[in-house]
């Protein structure tokens, strides 16, 4: 179903704009399907690895809300693409480290990986210093992989209560990253019960292979690349 799912996406255009319209068409369907509306859920297209002359099409078709992994890739690209439309809003969706938090800070409306005690700390001296903090989303290693970041499902609890209480982090959401030889849907379920037990609105889940079974449990924001852009390299 999932291969089915991605080669209709490839038929329905080969340009960007015939690809950007056929995800969207799919977000809805799957809305619909679930009971819910489209406008409920963020496209994140997730550009990691791409240059300007690949995303620039998709800019021009609409598509306002990008997602990128590395700090350092992203200010190769990103300050003259946000200069030029003024109304994009850039998420990181990749681990990050301490010592690029400033310049992330400089480039990102919204981290979905903060993932670490260390992490929310250095955002408090960033405020405490006078910087605008961006929207936040706990990364949650649903699966428990030791490889991957993210909170352990057990943990959850506590480190939004610290973020909220300790460092007061304006908390948005949670997300995760299903192991990928395992059902997502168990994962985003999981994910789900997280965030309501908490009073939190926002899951961030669901990639090009499964985005739609995230909307199925509760995605307010999927991460879309290949489905987008193609393979990478």
């Amino acid at each position: 179903m999932v291969a089915e799912n991605l080669q209709q996406g490839a038929q329905a255009g080969e340009t960007p704009r015939g690809r950007l319209a056929a995800i969207r068409a799919r977000i809805g369907a799957a809305a619909r399907a679930a009971g819910r509306s489209a406008e409920d859920i963020t496209l994140v297209a997730v550009s990691k690895t791409f240059e300007a002359p690949d995303i620039e099409p998709l800019i021009a078709a609409g598509q306002r809300i990008f997602g990128e992994n590395r700090v350092q890739e992203a200010a190769g690209k990103w300050p003259a693409l946000k200069a030029a439309t003024l109304d994009i809003e850039l998420h990181l969706i990749g681990p990050l480290q301490t010592n690029k938090l400033k310049e992330a800070l400089t480039l990102f409306d919204v981290f979905h990986t903060l993932d670490r005690e260390r992490l929310a700390e250095a955002l408090v001296k960033e405020r405490d210093r006078g910087a605008a903090l961006p929207r936040l989303f706990i990364q949650v290693n649903t699966g428990e992989e030791p490889q991957k970041a993210g909170i352990f499902p057990g943990e959850v609890d506590r480190f939004i209560a610290s973020c909220r209480e300790v460092h007061r982090l304006p908390i948005e959401g949670l997300m995760c990253i299903p192991p990928v030889d395992e059902e997502p849907a168990l994962h985003f379920a999981l994910l789900d019960k997280l965030a309501r037990r908490n009073g939190l609105a926002k899951l961030s889940m669901g990639m090009s292979a499964d985005f739609e079974t995230a909307i199925a449990f509760g995605a307010t924001h999927v991460r879309v690349g290949s489905a987008l852009f193609g393979s990478r390299s």
